[in-house]
């Protein structure tokens, strides 16, 4: 019955019953035929996963997430406790989630790869840009001749962002790559490390973009200035999509890190 529970019922059903003391008293204090008490179902990796998460890693941080919720409700005695195949919850819960740790250190490499080459591709060009003063500057003066213009204000700051953020997120990138991926760092320091790479990328493509628009601007005269936005939005159009399709994943790690206990996925369909 127990196992039914922890393998059925979301969350709410399981803080419900917790909350009726008679019931968690008779039901999750208790072990079933194998030996098993709750801590034990709750650490196995089961067919049925009332949370779907894409990409492995974040799959893992709301297994460590319901493993770590169903324990805080648990007597400490329970923590050690062996069932008949003489292993511990904790054991347990390494044994049957070794596959998935195993899909992570696939899964976040390949995204933190493809990610780095895109920071790394808006930092060459940020540097560059940022470098270079349009209409370049004044022979007396040394000052940009461009300098009283709000369109070079925003090409100035624009540029800089950009390559400030490229470049921390292509850190961010960089250590995850490096991480030892072990089994504890899927529950929170790959998750933020991903998150504020993405964050960083996403702002770096936006400050490029603005950088690129703002500094043509010098180049038309006034009047076809207006006629060149349909040009300028098709050529953030490749940038743009990139964004789009790693919004999903970016709003999943937001929900997946700032949620204390797995919520149940509307992506989940009962039998």
């Amino acid at each position: 019955m127990v196992e039914q529970i922890l393998d059925t019922f979301p969350v709410a059903i399981y803080k419900l019953l917790l909350n009726r003391k008679i019931l968690g008293e008779s039901i999750f204090r208790q072990v079933d035929s194998q030996g098993n008490s709750a801590l034990h179902l709750a650490a196995k990796f089961g067919d049925h996963r009332p949370w779907l998460l894409p990409g492995a890693a974040l799959q893992m941080q709301w297994e460590i997430k319901w493993y770590q919720f169903v324990k805080k409700s648990m007597p400490r005695h329970f923590f050690t406790r062996f069932n008949d195949n003489g292993k511990t919850p904790k054991e347990v819960f390494t044994e049957t989630h070794k596959d998935l740790v195993k899909e992570g250190k696939e899964w976040l490499p390949k995204t933190s790869e493809s990610c780095s080459v895109v920071a790394a591709l808006i930092a060459t060009v940020a540097f560059a840009t940022s470098a270079t003063v349009p209409g370049g500057v004044d022979q007396e003066s040394g000052k940009p001749i461009f300098e009283n213009e709000p369109v070079f204000n925003i090409f100035s700051i624009s540029s800089l962002v950009a390559l400030c953020f490229s470049v921390t997120a292509l850190v961010f990138f960089l250590t995850i790559l490096t991480s030892r991926y072990q089994e504890k760092d899927f529950a929170k320091d790959l998750p933020r490390k991903l998150l504020l790479g993405l964050t960083t990328l996403f702002t770096s493509i936006a400050a490029i973009l603005i950088s690129f628009c703002s500094g043509h601007s010098f180049m038309l005269k006034d009047e076809m200035r207006s006629a060149a936005y349909p040009i300028y939005a098709a050529t953030c159009l490749p940038m743009t999509f990139f964004a789009l399709a790693q919004l999903p994943l970016y709003f999943d790690l937001i929900w997946a890190i700032f949620k204390k206990v797995p919520q149940r996925s509307y992506k989940v369909i009962s039998d």
